[in-house]
């Protein structure tokens, strides 16, 4: 399986263009109360357009999404994409085949509670164990780890957190090591460098097919 993920900044970019959405992506964008968050929206979705139709050959303006039940879109005749963006960054994974899932977070404080509540008891056991000054960066794999499965299965916040575990120590790969209902080892992880204050992981079934990642450049 080939990954060709992309990564920018959304502040910065330049070429955000409200007229290639469609009339339901424009009601959303108008729905949004701070004008800024409107703003972060459009620029993600034309720039998620421009990509797609390159690889598609299409017009950005002519792609179509269907919705899946939790919301999640997706091009009927492919390539699977995934899109993600937090702090005014975003990241995107698309493949011809398999369904990626992708998650990128800006590192801000938690609370300690959080990942008692949505974490499993292992990754809560493997959180404790870090240094303190490890803690945080140890949430924020765990989040983006568990948060890229959940899109890449598509069942949203339907799919408890902590019906699976992955790894979050510093020095341990990506992984999920249990899966409720599934076999873990038809699971590939991979931990992402978004930058300094970011974090980010992406998820992939592929059922022990090789996946080869391959970051790409806006053009």
């Amino acid at each position: 399986m080939k990954v060709d993920l992309w990564l920018w900044s959304l502040e910065a970019d330049t070429q955000a263009d409200r007229a290639l959405l469609s009339p339901d992506e424009r009601a959303r964008a108008d729905r949004f109360v701070k004008a800024r968050d409107a703003a972060l929206y459009i620029a993600g979705r034309s720039r998620l357009r421009r990509i797609l139709a390159a690889e598609t050959g299409r017009a950005p303006a002519d792609l179509t999404f269907v919705y899946g039940p939790q919301g999640k879109p997706s091009l009927q005749n492919g390539p699977a994409f995934n899109l993600s963006h937090a702090g005014g960054m975003a990241a995107l994974a698309v493949c011809e085949t398999g369904v990626p899932g992708i998650d990128i977070e800006k590192i801000r404080p938690v609370e300690k509670e959080v990942a008692t509540r949505f974490f499993s008891a292992s990754e809560n056991t493997a959180l404790a164990s870090l240094a303190p000054d490890e803690w945080l960066n140890g949430f924020y794999r765990c989040w983006t780890r568990k948060e890229a499965v959940i899109k890449a299965v598509g069942q949203g916040l339907s799919m408890p957190l902590d019906s699976f575990d992955v790894t979050l120590a510093p020095d341990v790969p990506a992984a999920l090591t249990r899966i409720a209902g599934g076999m873990a080892k038809d699971w590939h992880l991979t931990a992402l460098d978004a930058g300094p204050g970011f974090m980010a992981a992406l998820a992939m079934q592929n059922y022990g097919t090789p996946v080869q990642v391959r970051w790409r450049t806006i053009g």
